[in-house]
């Protein structure tokens, strides 16, 4: 009983993490184009959509909602301004580290909230 109930709650913070992860980067997009740069809404929604629907404190989703952050903030900026030499996914993923400082500390800090806010609340 212990390995469906903990099944049940992977699927669960998965499914808060792809909610949250595909209105933060809608947002994010709409944002932007209103001409504000809010590059941590993506990764912070994922975490907080997986910790909304699971409650219970894990490290290990934390871990999972922060890389997944990272990617979903990289593939966020890449959607919204990719390199005007080569437009494709790899070949930004392969330069990402020329974008410009800020970006990259947004990307990063996206990842962090994702990560903070998918740890989930501390048992009382």
């Amino acid at each position: 009983m212990e390995t469906k109930q903990r099944s049940v709650r992977v699927a669960l913070a998965a499914l808060g993490a792809l909610a949250g992860g595909v209105v933060g980067f809608f947002l994010f997009i709409w944002i932007a184009r209103q001409g504000f740069y809010a590059l941590m809404l993506p990764g912070a929604l994922l975490g907080f959509g997986s910790s909304l629907l699971d409650k219970q404190r894990s490290v290990p989703r934390a871990i999972a909602c922060g890389a997944a952050a990272l990617l979903l903030g990289l593939l966020s900026e890449w959607r919204f301004a990719p390199f005007i030499k080569d437009a494709s996914l790899g070949y930004f993923l392969s330069h990402a580290h020329l974008l410009r400082p800020m970006t990259l500390l947004m990307i990063a800090g996206g990842a962090a909230l994702g990560g903070w806010f998918g740890m989930g609340k501390p048992a009382n």
